[in-house]
């Protein structure tokens, strides 16, 4: 493999070796699988057959039960462990079995925001096309067809000519805790129906709701509460958090409300090497260091000469603008011409940050 080969050769290099102040390795584990719950609508377990997915991580069951249970849970698992299915599951189910019901979910940017609503509107597609296995099941069926889940994002670019559409139709509303302050709980006059309905509200990515913004955010959540209450509704909360020293104590006191800390993550993970490199000395007396963004340039060209997937993080977009232009400046200078496989291996290296447009 060329990851093996390259932690190799950085092992035995010794202009790199010397830096490496740590190295771990986290062994891989294996997955924890149970069976699909015996309430989950068939609908759903045959639309997750159809993406292949033949049974729920622990975590997503244990998820399961407690909302079943009427809790609120607060999912604390690793990134790609499947915490966007563990909500969506009995929101989903919930709106299958009972058609009023709403469901809002709350996203710290707009771009996450509609990421997901693509994601969620495929699995709906999927579980519409439904059909029973057998003929008197399907007759069953002609008489009670799956019902519709309209989703509709609420946010600052959504055109104002669709709003009243969105506001009304939406089944599951995906909005940012900005646009909920102030483009719907100051109207919720107009959304009197959807609040009344309201069964779940999901709120992903707590921990970026900290300090003074995270305080604004919690007095958002208790004005929305209360309006709830106004229109008599209880509706259940489901958060995700990234992993977090106090997850209990910032979800608890965001939401005003009790939460279950759901954190044994039944997920698979491959093995991890986990390195911290120090730049090296380049003036021993004065205890100067290289330059940890042109170190961060040169590791990233061994792990482009060992063609392994990579995403370099910076603090700054200035930061970002320079490695790309030194990574791209490095490919032309090795490469005066290029075959057309060298090509897309130039144009491979991207940059991403806030402010590009589309």
């Amino acid at each position: 493999m060329s990851l093996s080969r390259l932690l190799s050769h950085w092992r035995a290099e010794s202009t790199i070796a010397p830096n490496v102040v740590e190295w771990r390795t986290i062994p891989e584990r294996a997955a924890k699988y149970h069976d699909f719950p015996n309430e989950l609508n068939p609908a759903i377990s045959q639309a997750l057959l159809n993406l292949n997915i033949r049974g729920l991580y622990s975590h997503q069951t244990e998820v399961w039960n407690q909302v079943l249970e009427g809790n609120n849970p607060v999912i604390v698992t690793g990134t790609a462990s499947g915490k966007t299915l563990a909500y969506n599951l009995p929101v989903l189910n919930t709106l299958l079995n009972n058609p009023f019901s709403r469901a809002l979910y709350l996203f710290p940017t707009k771009a996450l925001a509609q990421d997901q609503e693509k994601k969620l509107e495929s699995l709906v597609k999927s579980i519409q096309e439904y059909k029973p296995p057998t003929i008197k099941e399907r007759n069953t069926q002609a008489n009670y067809p799956i019902p519709s889940i309209p989703i509709g994002v609420y946010d600052g670019d959504t055109l104002q000519n669709h709003r009243p559409a969105i506001r009304s139709n939406s089944h599951v509303l995906l909005s940012n805790p900005d646009m909920l302050h102030a483009g719907i709980l100051p109207h919720h006059t107009k959304w009197a129906d959807f609040f009344r309905q309201l069964k779940f509200i999901v709120i992903d990515e707590i921990h970026t709701y900290r300090g003074v913004f995270g305080s604004h955010v919690a007095n958002v959540i208790r004005r929305l509460n209360r309006i709830c209450r106004h229109y008599q509704s209880n509706p259940q909360f489901i958060l995700t958090s990234a992993t977090i020293a106090n997850p209990i104590e910032l979800a608890s006191h965001l939401i005003d409300e009790p939460v279950v800390l759901i954190d044994d993550d039944g997920s698979a993970k491959g093995p991890k090497h986990f390195l911290i490199y120090n730049p090296p000395l380049i003036d021993v007396d004065l205890g100067i260091r290289r330059s940890a963004l042109l170190e961060s340039v040169r590791l990233t060209e061994d792990l482009l000469d060992y063609n392994i997937q990579t995403i370099i993080f910076g603090r700054t977009r200035r930061a970002i603008e320079i490695v790309l232009t030194y990574l791209r400046d490095r490919e032309s200078d090795n490469h005066k011409i290029l075959t057309q496989n060298q090509q897309d291996k130039e144009t491979a290296i991207r940059g991403y940050r806030s402010g590009y447009l589309p």
